[in-house]
C-alpha cells in the first residue's frame, strides 16, 4: 500500500494563464524531488497544498513534488514513517501522538487554523437522536481510523463518557465514498471535512452536533486555537534539509496569500473537476463556510500546541501531557521567513 504512488505535476493546465514568479534566489536545495503523502487531498482541509501545486508554486521554488493521496491522515502518516514519503501533509496533532511513542515529527508550515471537521448524525438511521448517549454502540464514519476526523469524534464522545471502544469506527474517506456510506445507511453518524459535510447538511442527510469549520466553533469545541493541517516531517529531515524545508514553506505560504484574495471563480478554475463532487454550487457553499479556517501566514499560533495536547490527553491514555515537549513538535522559523518574503 505504501508504494502506491502516482506522480502529480507541480503545475496544471488550469493555471497555465497564471504567471508563476521567477525562481527565487536562495541557497541550493539539498533535495529537489520531494515525495509528499496526504490523506484525502480533495478536502478543503488540504486546499493550500492543492493551490500551491496547481499554480506551480512548488516548481517556482525549484521543487519537483510527487503527491501520494491516501484514504485518510493515518495512512498518509504511515507512508512517512515507512519511508515512502519525505513529508506528510496532515494534522498537526500527529506530531504529538508520535512523540508519545518516542518518534519525533515536526510541523514546518501551517495550512489550517481550525480543524474544519464537523460531526453529524444520520437523519435516516437515527431520526429520534436526542443526545450523544444515543451514539453508544453505533457505527461512526471517519476518513480513516486514527485520523484527525477520528480524533475529533473521540473528543466529542468523551464529553458524554463514551470511550472509543464503545463505538465502531468505519473508514469512509473524504469524498464520494463518504456520501454514499452515510446516505445508504452503512453508518449512523459521520465525522468528516468539507465539502462532504456541507453537502450532507444541505440535503438534510445529517444533523450537525459538533462543528469546527469556523474559528468560533473551534474555540467552543477545543477551548482555544487548534492548529490543523500542516506539512510535517521527521526532525532528522528538517535538520538535514533546511533549504528544502524553506522552499516547501515558501510554496505553501505563497498559496495561502493567493487564497486570501481568491474569489469563488478562481477556486473553481484551479482545483481539479473531481473535487467538486458533481455540484459546483454546493462546493462553493462549502468553501464559504470554511474559508476563515484556512491559515493566513503559515505560523502556528502560540497557544495552539497546548490546545492540541490538552485535547489529546483528555481521551488518549497514551498521551501524557507532562511527558510531551511541545517545542519539538513544530518550528515557525520557515513560515516566518516565508511570511516576510511574501508579506502574507
Amino acid at each position: 500500500m505504501l508504494n502506491r504512488r502516482h506522480f502529480v505535476s507541480a503545475s496544471a493546465a488550469a493555471a497555465a494563464s497564471i504567471a508563476v514568479p521567477a525562481l527565487y534566489a536562495q541557497p541550493k536545495l539539498e533535495k529537489t524531488k520531494v515525495a509528499i503523502s496526504v490523506g484525502g487531498k480533495a478536502a478543503f482541509y488540504y486546499l493550500p497544498l492543492t493551490i500551491s501545486e496547481q499554480l506551480g508554486y512548488f516548481k517556482a521554488e525549484g521543487l519537483e513534488v510527487e503527491i501520494s493521496d491516501f484514504a485518510g491522515g493515518a495512512r498518509a502518516l504511515q507512508a512517512l514513517i515507512g519511508g515512502s514519503a519525505d513529508v506528510c501533509s496532515g494534522a498537526y496533532e500527529h506530531t504529538i501522538n508520535l512523540q508519545a511513542k518516542n518518534q519525533y515529527l515536526q510541523s514546518i508550515v501551517l495550512q489550517g487554523r481550525a480543524p474544519q471537521i464537523a460531526v453529524g448524525v444520520s437523519t435516516k438511521n437515527l431520526p429520534a437522536y436526542g443526545s450523544l448517549a444515543d451514539l453508544k454502540g453505533k457505527k461512526i464514519g471517519v476518513s480513516a481510523p486514527g485520523s484527525s476526523t477520528n480524533m475529533v469524534a473521540n473528543l466529542v464522545l468523551s464529553r458524554a463518557g463514551i470511550k472509543p471502544a464503545d463505538v465502531s469506527y468505519v473508514g469512509v474517506g473524504v469524498a464520494a465514498g463518504a456520501l454514499t456510506a452515510l446516505r445508504s445507511g452503512q453508518i449512523d453518524a459521520i465525522s468528516n471535512t468539507d465539502p462532504v459535510m456541507t453537502m450532507l447538511e444541505q440535503k438534510g442527510d445529517v444533523k450537525i452536533i459538533s462543528d469546527t469549520r469556523t474559528l468560533k466553533g473551534t474555540q467552543e469545541v477545543f477551548g482555544g486555537p487548534m492548529p490543523a493541517a500542516c506539512l510535517y516531517t521527521s526532525a532528522e529531515f528538517v535538520q538535514k534539509n533546511p533549504n528544502t524545508c524553506q522552499a516547501l514553506a515558501n510554496a505553501i505560504v505563497h498559496g495561502l496569500k493567493w487564497l486570501q484574495t481568491a474569489g469563488p471563480g478562481d477556486i473553481i478554475k484551479t482545483v481539479p473537476e473531481t473535487y467538486l463532487l458533481g455540484d459546483r454550487a454546493l462546493y462553493l457553499a462549502s468553501f464559504d463556510k470554511v474559508r476563515e479556517a484556512i491559515a493566513t501566514d503559515g505560523l502556528i499560533p502560540a497557544a495552539g500546541p497546548k490546545t492540541a495536547l490538552t485535547a489529546l490527553a483528555s481521551f488518549d491514555a497514551a498521551v501524557k501531557a507532562d511527558k510531551i515537549d511541545l517545542s519539538r513538535t513544530y518550528t515557525n522559523d520557515f513560515a516566518a521567513r516565508a511570511k516576510e518574503r511574501f508579506k502574507a
